[in-house]
């Protein structure tokens, strides 16, 4: 996979998680019922952070501990309400085809993760 792609890739899933969690903070702000709270702050606004500041760092090509350290928090968070949604002991935002956004959120996070690993691995590749 070519280093542009690549970057491009992350780009645009950055882009689509933003939109996702940005939506769900509009409406958690709106009507108190977006997201999930813990401890009163609202998962959906710890997930847009969690977009936000790795994509600084993408669009800066720095920081990549930043990027790894807020896509895995946000991953790990994901993954946590992917297993309790399966199991039935919590209840995910849903998307309008019924399929919660908990999955989509470790889908996005998880390939963000991997994608960052391959551009770094590929830019040392040809720095040698």
């Amino acid at each position: 996979m070519s280093k542009k792609i690549t970057y491009y890739s992350i780009l645009t899933i950055l882009i689509i998680g933003l939109f996702g969690a940005g939506g769900l903070v509009f409406e958690e702000f709106k009507t108190g019922e977006g997201c999930p709270k813990i401890m009163h702050i609202p998962i959906c606004l710890v997930v847009l952070i969690c977009f936000i500041i790795p994509l600084i760092a993408h669009l800066l090509n720095k920081w990549n501990v930043l990027y790894f350290l807020f896509t895995g928090v946000a991953g790990s968070i994901a993954l946590i309400a992917s297993i309790m949604q399966f199991t039935g002991n919590a209840e995910c935002p849903k998307t309008a085809s019924g399929t919660p956004m908990c999955y989509y959120s470790l889908l996005l996070f998880s390939s963000l993760i991997i994608l960052k690993i391959i551009l770094i691995k590929t830019y040392k590749t040809n720095q040698k």
